[in-house]
């Protein structure tokens, strides 16, 4: 059993939810999924609690890693691999390409195939895909509100320093 509970936050309603253990999925959506328990106090499940309390930190801009138990669910070992070297390899206000990402996970992925698993990835914010680029700019976010991904994108990466801020 889940529970899920959701934050308002300056890039759209993220729902978050938690195993107990572990949090196993960050969405931009209001909804539960199927056979969760929705929260209205998050603080009765702890784990729900600190990510929510976590994710205000970083969107107020006093949290620069997020520290929480992370569960990808079942994923192949290449994406394993370059989740894992997304989280623990690329910090705050730094970016990576495609490409670099591929060489950094030590996997065979090419470069498109990178941003096939950032797409997927069930932990977005948290392990931060929206901090792969292309080499020749933003590249792709599937992260946001329906239709508004690449703006999202730009808003996170403006608000680590990633980025300068849009003068429009």
């Amino acid at each position: 059993m889940s529970a899920f509970a959701t934050l308002t936050s300056p890039v759209g309603m993220i729902g978050v939810v938690s195993d107990g253990a572990a949090i196993t999925r960050v969405a931009w959506r209001s909804t539960p999924p199927e056979g969760s328990i929705v929260f209205s106090d998050p603080a009765a499940e702890p784990l729900l609690a600190e990510a929510l309390a976590q994710l205000r930190a970083y969107f107020a801009g006093a949290l620069r890693r997020f520290d929480l138990p992370v569960d990808l669910g079942d994923q192949t070992v290449a994406t394993r691999a370059v989740l894992t070297a997304l989280h623990e390899t690329v910090g705050h206000g730094e970016t990576i390409t495609y490409g670099g990402l591929a060489a950094r996970s030590g996997t065979e992925v090419p470069a498109r195939g990178i941003g096939s698993i950032m797409g997927a990835n069930p932990v977005p914010l948290i392990v931060p895909c929206h901090r792969v680029v292309a080499g020749d700019g933003l590249g792709g976010y599937s992260g946001g509100d329906a239709g508004h991904g690449l703006e999202t994108k730009r808003w996170l990466l403006e608000h680590e320093g990633a980025l300068p801020t849009s003068l429009f």
